[in-house]
């Protein structure tokens, strides 16, 4: 069975910076691919960030880069996404995603199989 637990979350300011961490608990084939996606009340949940397995490859939606990074550390089953100068806009439920195949399209979210919990970010101006 596997368990993805977020944490990092939290509540700041306008230009403020935030770290996700994701952990991974038990087993998942080393092809694979690991993302974050978010969800604001009232809409659907949007990808923001994917990385494979290699780490040669990696996504960003639009209204994230530049100011978004995905990383993982394979020694710590982890996935982290350290977030800087966050918006208004940025305010959401923010799910760590893991897929035990390889992903086409990192963005839609019926191409991962399991997910946390979730990790509530609230950016105030």
């Amino acid at each position: 069975q596997v368990q993805l637990v977020e944490s990092g979350g939290g509540s700041v300011q306008v230009g403020g910076s935030l770290r996700l961490s994701c952990a991974v608990f038990g087993y998942i084939y080393s092809s694979y691919c690991m993302g974050w996606f978010r969800q604001a009340p009232g809409k659907e949940r949007e990808g923001v960030a994917a990385i494979y397995s290699d780490g040669s490859h990696i996504y960003y939606a639009d209204s994230v880069k530049g100011r978004f990074t995905i990383s993982k550390d394979n020694a710590k089953n982890t996935l982290y996404m350290q977030m800087n100068s966050l918006k208004p806009e940025d305010t959401a439920m923010y799910y760590c995603a893991a897929s035990y195949r390889w992903v086409e399209y990192p963005q839609r979210s019926d191409e991962y199989n399991y997910w946390g919990q979730g990790t509530q970010v609230t950016v105030s101006s």
